[in-house]
């Protein structure tokens, strides 16, 4: 069992935009709500899956709202961080006065995930010595966050996206009894495979084949890294229809293709292939039954990465005792597996739920 220490680094980010949405997130929040407040905790001794030890996790997180009202926990997908929940088409839809989570009312809750944002990551300066980490992993730093860094004891709701999704099912399967209400969204509850895991995995090789990564210990960002996610992107994310009507044509196509080549990629190599791998070995399909909080699966009907047509979803919510599916159809507005993004879609189910799914004994 090895130990670990952080390392710091100057402040990184895995989103080229991410700087500019949070901006301006923050700017509208702050004429009608509570300002976002970020802060760092250090998860002693933390132990991952793998038996290693970090002697010391740093885990960031930004919250809004003050710690007396509602806990809710809002959780974001790969190469993402929580100050980007902040951008104007989630949480300008969710946080503002009178909306579904107002800030007056709840206690919102946006850690980044091992691996993500601020917080403790390869770049830091381990690079490929870093833990490998999985989805427990993320869910076990967040829940010492919220119950030993926030003194929480029990969570309204959790709600993810995407990679946030896989979490919010592992959080519902080994923490039954902290939260009356989860929100899974551009997700299945099913083993991780398929085109999905395909997809990630050659993001995973190509930056670990490419001769500039050198085993983790480049000067350079290997290439590699922006076009595997480049690929990646395209393939399983924004929608046919969105799609077609952005690149009617093969110039169109060229050209969109070219801008997002050349647009800045400001992920690190190392981050991006752990983000992607943490992915591997993801599969709650066996412990469904002992989830007890009212759950809503919401998913979209032209999501690349989670096909409706293949059932999954509905066969495995039937273990559930108090499950649905929220299946938002596609249409030119939605964005394949970015409709959950847009909280429009969905935002006005997550208020009739929290206002009448029952709270568990605590």
């Amino acid at each position: 069992m090895r130990a670990f220490t952080t390392l710091r680094s100057p402040l990184h980010t895995t989103l080229g935009l991410l700087a500019a949405a949070f901006a301006l997130a923050t700017s509208a929040l702050a004429l009608d709500g509570p300002m976002p407040k970020e802060a760092d905790w250090i998860a002693k001794d933390f132990k991952f899956h793998t038996g290693e030890v970090m002697a010391e996790l740093k885990q960031h997180y930004t919250t809004l709202g003050d710690p007396s009202g509602q806990p809710v926990l809002i959780l974001h997908g790969t190469t993402g961080s929580g100050t980007g929940l902040l951008a104007a088409g989630f949480g300008g839809e969710l946080f503002g006065p009178g909306q579904p989570l107002d800030a007056a009312k709840y206690y919102i809750i946006l850690p980044d995930a091992i691996g993500h944002g601020k917080s403790a990551k390869p770049s830091d300066g381990l690079k490929a010595k870093f833990p490998s980490y999985d989805y427990d992993d993320m869910v076990s730093a967040q829940y010492r966050l919220v119950t030993e860094g926030l003194g929480i004891k029990h969570l309204r709701m959790v709600l993810g996206n995407s990679m946030g999704g896989m979490e919010t099912w592992a959080w519902a399967e080994a923490y039954p009894d902290f939260m009356d209400v989860a929100v899974p969204m551009a997700s299945q509850p099913t083993e991780m495979a398929s085109r999905n895991w395909m997809l990630r995995r050659l993001i995973v090789d190509s930056i670990r084949n490419d001769p500039d990564w050198n085993g983790g210990n480049y000067t350079t960002q290997p290439k590699s890294a922006r076009t595997a996610s480049v690929f990646y992107g395209i393939a399983t994310n924004g929608g046919s229809i969105a799609t077609q009507a952005a690149a009617p044509t093969r110039a169109a196509a060229d050209k969109l293709l070219d801008e997002r080549l050349a647009a800045n990629f400001a992920g690190d190599a190392n981050d991006t292939l752990y983000q992607w791998d943490a992915s591997r070995d993801f599969n709650p399909a066996s412990g469904l039954e002992r989830i007890k909080a009212t759950l809503l699966a919401i998913n979209s009907a032209d999501d690349e990465r989670n096909p409706p047509e293949t059932g999954l979803t509905e066969r495995e919510l039937k273990r559930i005792k108090n499950a649905r599916l929220l299946l938002i159809p596609a249409g030119p507005d939605t964005r394949g597996h970015g409709t959950t993004g847009m909280a429009k879609f969905w935002k006005e189910a997550v208020q009739d739920l929290l206002a009448t799914a029952a709270k568990l004994p605590q």
